[in-house]
């Protein structure tokens, strides 16, 4: 009987195990653990802010004047709250989420919805008066190029805002030609081709910063207004400072709603935007000629590099033809001219 101490019996193979977390990602090159799949999160925060956006461009008027002014601020730049869309768009193309792409046809349709009429060209030929507002500005190096060219422009009527002592007699001397009829207060004036009456400041501040005149036109006469509300101001401790000029805005609207004549042409240096709320006591009672005749936005300010329009040709009782900009002048603002049907 064999010994059983000296048996040898085979010995099973041993396998390593591994064990695997269920949450464990793939391994990469060198057993390194790749990063968990955050896509569907990552899409849902895009398709969120796609949403907020798009609520906030269509709730502007609601949004509140607090801290600082922050609505007026949020409206005079609205336009260019459409650049969130592209923005969005890329991010949802780089987080490769259907749904945050899907999102942001949200605030693309608000947006055309909101300006999509500003991107067509509506000009026409034709019009009885052609009109040009233009802040000068009492810095201007050169106003008497600025004068030769708004004579060129043609206009009928000129609305100038901006004047210094200075350069006033510069303008009457280089207009005195093609405008026979002019009037100054303070820093704003008008001049005509056609005869002018009736002409008195409209108290919107405490020194003259308005006129109202009766212009005779071939057509019958047309009130005139040349405006140039206070200026607006951001600092890191007020924000943006809009008080004094949203209450000459009311006071301006009050001698619109007075106005006897049916025909009335409002336009001059806003120092705000036809979205910005706080100006709606003035811009509810008027069209705007660039929204309703002209090309794209018509921004004014800065001339260098426009990004808002801050300069208004605005009209009751009359049909705008066209709207348009005119080159930059020696000025830090566009001028801006509209023809006018009666």
């Amino acid at each position: 009987m064999p010994n059983a101490a000296n048996r040898t019996e085979p010995i099973a193979e041993v396998r390593p195990t591994t064990c695997v977390r269920p949450d464990a990602g793939p391994r990469g090159a060198g057993g390194a653990r790749g990063p968990r799949t955050t896509t569907g999160r990552r899409g849902r925060v895009v398709a969120a802010a796609a949403v907020c956006s798009a609520l906030v461009m269509a709730l502007h008027a609601h949004v509140p004047n607090g801290l600082g002014n922050l609505g007026s601020l949020f409206q005079t730049f609205l336009p260019w709250a459409g650049l969130s869309v592209p923005a969005l768009l890329v991010t949802a193309a780089v987080r490769r989420s259907r749904l945050a792409a899907v999102a942001v046809l949200a605030p693309a349709v608000v947006w055309v919805s909101l300006f999509g009429g500003m991107l067509t060209d509506k000009r026409a030929a034709g019009g009885d008066l052609t009109v040009v507002s233009h802040n000068v500005d009492e810095e201007n190096p050169d106003p008497a190029r600025t004068a030769r060219a708004l004579a060129a422009s043609g206009a009928d009527v000129l609305a100038l805002e901006e004047l210094s002592s200075r350069a006033t007699p510069v303008y009457e001397r280089e207009l005195a030609d093609g405008y026979p009829y002019h009037s100054v207060h303070l820093g704003v004036g008008l001049w005509s081709k056609y005869p002018l009456h009736g002409v008195e400041p409209v108290p919107i501040m405490p020194w003259t910063r308005a006129v109202r005149a009766t212009v005779d036109t071939p057509g019958g006469p047309v009130a005139v207004y040349a405006a140039h509300l206070a200026s607006v101001r951001v600092t890191p401790s007020a924000g943006f400072t809009t008080a004094r000029r949203n209450e000459a805005a009311v006071k301006l609207a009050e001698a619109v709603r007075a106005e006897p004549l049916p025909r009335v042409v409002v336009m001059g240096d806003f120092n705000g935007t036809a979205e910005d709320s706080a100006l709606r006591p003035v811009t509810s009672q008027l069209r705007s000629a660039q929204r309703e005749a002209g090309a794209g936005f018509g921004f004014t300010w800065p001339a260098s590099f426009p990004l808002v329009r801050i300069d208004q040709i605005l009209v009751k009782g009359v049909s705008p033809v066209a709207s348009w900009t005119l080159p930059a002048t020696g000025s830090d603002h566009l001028p801006v001219a509209a023809s006018l049907r009666l």
